[in-house]
């Protein structure tokens, strides 16, 4: 079955090729053209595209040579697939591609993916959200060269104390603990990193805010990695029983169960 000629935006996945959806396979296998991240997306995932597809890298195209190549396509009635890492909505630069092609009139739809904050919490065995000790989750960057928006800058965000997933700000760990300790944060909060999430090399350290960018030099990480802080993190949260979630508590009712009463 063949694709409309438009543009699919389709997330990748943190790194695993078997981590892209069902959807997002599906388009790959049928797709004329695939236009990919190749700086971050595996090559064996791009081995299941259709064997006569045109396969194009993008790590060496600026905006307007990918979305110029993108128009020629689907204006000659192929299908393309623009193939992210990750999820494309979070820190995917795919606004920018989106806005050029509307104005060429050229179709496109949005595939999501699995976020690089949901592998690593995976490989980490964490729950990001723990009842009652931190029901949010802040997904941001330290500001390097890209600054940030008023009132989005890291140490007003850690004010709230919650979870917090710092993508592309490995160089800046050091601002990172600085900000978080300014914000009152705990010096001995649980902090965990995990390069290539879901990759073959994959690598987690776990470690405290306070000791943060040793354990970072010590590993010789300083790109590709994800950073989490907060006490969810905490290694020894799973032995322990007093964060119960209400959800499967027998005392508590829903429409598919009727609780017991305490001491019932």
């Amino acid at each position: 079955m063949s694709l409309e000629a438009k543009v699919y935006i389709v997330g990748a996945g943190p790194g695993d090729p078997e981590l892209i959806t069902v959807k997002g396979l599906r388009l790959l296998q049928q797709a004329d053209v695939i236009l990919y991240t190749d700086s971050l997306v595996r090559e064996e995932l791009v081995a299941m595209a259709r064997p006569n597809a045109q396969v194009y890298r993008s790590a060496g195209m600026d905006l307007e040579e990918m979305v110029e190549l993108m128009v020629s396509h689907v204006r000659a009635g192929r299908s393309v697939v623009r193939l992210h890492t990750g999820d494309p909505a979070i820190f995917g630069a795919i606004l920018e591609q989106m806005g050029a092609l509307a104005r060429e009139e050229v179709a496109v739809v949005m595939i999501p993916g699995v976020s690089s904050v949901s592998a690593a919490a995976a490989a980490l065995g964490a729950e990001l959200t723990v009842p009652e000790l931190t029901q949010t989750v802040i997904l941001t960057r330290v500001e390097g060269r890209t600054p940030m928006p008023q009132r989005e800058h890291l140490r007003d965000l850690a004010a709230h104390h919650c979870t917090i997933a710092l993508y592309l700000s490995a160089t800046l760990a050091k601002r990172a603990v600085d900000d978080l300790l300014a914000a009152d944060w705990d010096a001995n909060t649980p902090v965990a990193v995990v390069q290539k999430a879901t990759w073959p090399d994959q690598r987690i350290v776990r470690t405290t805010l306070a000791h943060l960018v040793g354990a970072m030099g010590d590993a010789h990480i300083s790109n590709h990695a994800i950073i989490l802080a907060g006490w969810a993190l905490d290694p020894e949260l799973a032995a322990r029983s007093d964060h119960r979630s209400k959800l499967y508590d027998k005392t508590f009712t829903h429409r598919y169960r009727k609780g017991v009463a305490p001491g019932g």
